[in-house]
């Protein structure tokens, strides 16, 4: 069957989703290319697995690109540039190189093309959580990683009826030793105890990418992909081993912001939160 190629395979949601991924397609017959910039650095993350072939490349040449989807049947872009990095790099891995392969995948007729978002794709002020066809409107707060994502969405459907897309809009990613739940202070020690953050389990993102590959007949669709409970600032705090300094005048904050429904994965690819609470994760030890 098919090859599966991943790019963005050494990032934070790529190094938990490629040891899945080669089990789950092994079971099926298939084999997993990953494109990598340092071969050094996937070896040391463990991604030499059986069934797995490692191509080094950089996701923004097109030579490499090329080479890459030579033979691959489904796409999955786990490919990101995000916080602390120069604008033009977010730009370029984010937008440019993400629509690029995309355009490329569709003239090698690729079965199925998976772009991994954000929910921070969304605008403020819709006053209930969002879902998929709302409009795209990151707020300027949230910089260009939020930005670059949208737009790339945005020039990804153009090629409608060229390639068989399917977008997955991530709430914020953590588990399994990933740093963001304690990066996430950095924002929400200034927040209101009872602000929210609207999470999922790495875990949870890889069997939500998994079914959106593999599943039939969800071509041209998006999914939300979001546990069921959102962490508020004090819930962060105190998984992190901390007391939120919280005060009796907090500013005013949106309840909805950040929050979607996954009433569509649900619904079309079967998926349900293994983890659906960072409470749940830490009782099972996979923080």
């Amino acid at each position: 069957m098919a090859n599966i190629l991943v790019t963005g395979a050494t990032g934070s949601v790529g190094r938990r989703l490629v040891p899945r991924l080669a089990r789950w397609a092994g079971a099926e017959g298939r084999s997993v290319r990953v494109l990598v910039r340092d071969a050094a650095k996937a070896r040391r993350l463990g991604l030499e697995l059986d069934g797995v072939e490692v191509m080094v490349g950089d996701v923004c040449e097109p030579a490499d690109r090329a080479r890459a989807l030579d033979g691959a049947g489904v796409v999955l872009n786990v490919a990101a540039a995000l916080r602390g990095v120069p604008d033009d790099q977010a730009w370029a891995v984010n937008r440019d190189a993400a629509v690029a392969l995309g355009r490329e995948a569709a003239k090698a007729g690729v079965a199925r093309f998976v772009h991994t978002s954000t929910n921070l794709v969304y605008g403020r002020g819709l006053g209930r959580p969002a879902v998929e066809g709302d409009r795209q409107a990151p707020h300027p707060a949230w910089g260009v990683y939020a930005r670059s994502k949208a737009e790339a969405e945005a020039a990804l459907r153009e090629l409608d009826g060229e390639l068989p897309l399917v977008v997955a809009r991530l709430a914020f990613v953590y588990g399994e030793g990933d740093p963001h739940l304690a990066q996430s202070l950095q924002w929400a020690a200034s927040w209101p105890a009872h602000q929210r953050l609207a999470v999922v389990h790495h875990a949870d993102v890889a069997q939500a990418l998994w079914r959106a590959a593999v599943a039939p007949g969800v071509e041209g669709r998006t999914y939300n992909v979001s546990d069921d409970a959102p962490l508020t600032a004090w819930d962060l705090h105190a998984l992190n081993g901390l007391v939120h300094p919280g005060t009796s005048e907090q500013a005013e904050f949106d309840p909805w912001e950040g929050q979607m429904s996954t009433a569509a994965a649900r619904r079309d690819l079967g998926w349900r939160p293994l983890y659906p609470s960072a409470w749940a994760a830490a009782e099972a030890g996979t923080l």
